[in-house]
């Protein structure tokens, strides 16, 4: 087996990898980023681009650029409850640059990443490469096993850094324990044509037993249908055509004929986990692999840039000197833990109170009074607008370009 070496390997491409790479890199750092697929073209990822990450953005000169990008912007969240429309959050108050929420498909985002980051010395995207296992010297990871084009190979790093998501094969090889939070729900990803006349706003709209969010995307919605977990099944068993009735009834059309069979529909498992340990000696995890989100809020991705700036905030000076301790992964933790509890709070919170009941229901619900408080005193709305848009302690760049 050929064995080469760097300072930080990651492994898994996605938000939190490509941004913890780049940054790395642009301090100075050589880096190498695994990416399994040969393209991050994958449709019904997370796309929720929040000004916390706009901010990041700035801070690193990349906002104009990663603006031209295509992408849509929603400045209030919106909904319908039956046939009241009501307004959840309005982000034009915001103490930040961009007061919007910034629909972007999520291979847009990490192309621009990789575009960004190639530019880099020290910075090393193989795609098509997975890491299959963790190389060990005593206690400490030193590395990763590799297969890339069918071939294996060895990696050697003075750290490992997981950024693989929440079905990380590395997160269950490393052993550490998993708290389990529980969800309600499932979710079922779809397509719709967009129409004439169609609104682009952000649309979640709640019947009797039922609820739909849907995301425009130019020329298309994308929709995420949410049934009660592990409901997938049945809702099989009642048929296409029963499913399309409902579809076409919350997306407010005469049909979903779009959906010409369970193949053009994807579910998604929701989990919200986090580990009880995000580290051991050489080993580092970050975003969903340290901690499943649900997707209420759209908070995710945010969450997983957060952790990739307070890891080079944290390490990168480190890094380029090769002493990272131990103790310096836990920092990264201590830091981030409780952004990550207190969001996962706030999703259990609205899981539990309101999609669970919601989807219970055989009736409408009524627009709960706080909603309708939240109409009539609209200060009101910049506060989930603050919790979404900016999150728990966010991020702030610290590392200096090399």
């Amino acid at each position: 087996m050929t064995e080469t070496s760097t300072t930080c390997l990651i492994a898994g491409g996605g938000p939190a990898g490509m941004m913890a790479g780049y940054l790395l890199a642009r301090s100075g750092v050589e880096v190498i980023v695994l990416e399994k697929h040969k393209d991050f073209l994958r449709d019904f990822r997370g796309d929720t681009i929040h000004p916390s990450t706009m901010e990041v953005m700035a801070e690193l000169g990349l906002l104009e650029d990663f603006l031209k990008r295509p992408h849509e912007e929603v400045r209030y969240a919106e909904g319908e409850i039956g046939s009241t429309r009501i307004r959840l959050a309005d982000f034009t108050h915001l103490a930040t640059r961009c007061k919007f929420i910034a629909f972007m498909p999520q291979y847009e985002f990490l192309n621009f990443m990789a575009e960004k980051a190639r530019a880099l010395p020290g910075f090393h995207l193989m795609m098509e490469a997975k890491a299959t296992h963790l190389l060990r010297e005593g206690e400490k990871i030193t590395g990763v096993e590799i297969e890339s084009a069918g071939v294996a190979s060895a990696i050697k790093a003075d750290l490992v850094i997981c950024a693989e998501g929440r079905h990380s094969q590395l997160r269950d090889e490393a052993g550490l324990k998993v708290k389990n939070l529980g969800a309600p729900m499932d979710v079922l990803w779809f397509r719709l044509d967009w129409h004439e006349g169609d609104s682009n706003a952000v649309f979640g709209r709640i019947e009797a037993g039922r609820a739909l969010v849907m995301l425009y995307r130019g020329d298309y919605w994308q929709c995420a249908y949410l049934i009660p977990k592990d409901g997938f099944e049945k809702v099989k068993r009642e048929g296409l055509d029963a499913f399309r009735a409902d579809v076409a009834l919350m997306a407010k059309r005469g049909n979903a004929n779009e959906i010409k069979d369970w193949d053009d529909v994807r579910l998604l498992t929701v989990a919200v986990d986090r580990l009880e340990e995000w580290s051991l000696p050489g080993l580092l995890f970050i975003g969903d692999a340290a901690h499943a989100m649900s997707p209420i809020g759209g908070i995710g991705i945010n969450l997983a840039i957060q952790d990739a700036v307070a890891t080079a905030n944290i390490l990168a000076e480190k890094l380029r000197g090769g002493s990272v301790s131990f103790a310096d992964l836990k920092r990264v933790q201590k830091r981030r833990q409780f952004p990550t509890w207190a969001t996962q709070a706030f999703q259990v919170i609205a899981q539990n109170n309101v999609i669970d009941p919601v989807l219970k229901r055989d009736t409408t619900p009524n627009v709960p009074a706080i909603v309708k408080l939240m109409q009539r005193w609209t200060f009101l709305q910049r506060i989930p607008a603050r919790l979404i848009g900016m999150g728990f302690r966010p991020e702030h760049v610290k590392t200096r370009a090399a």
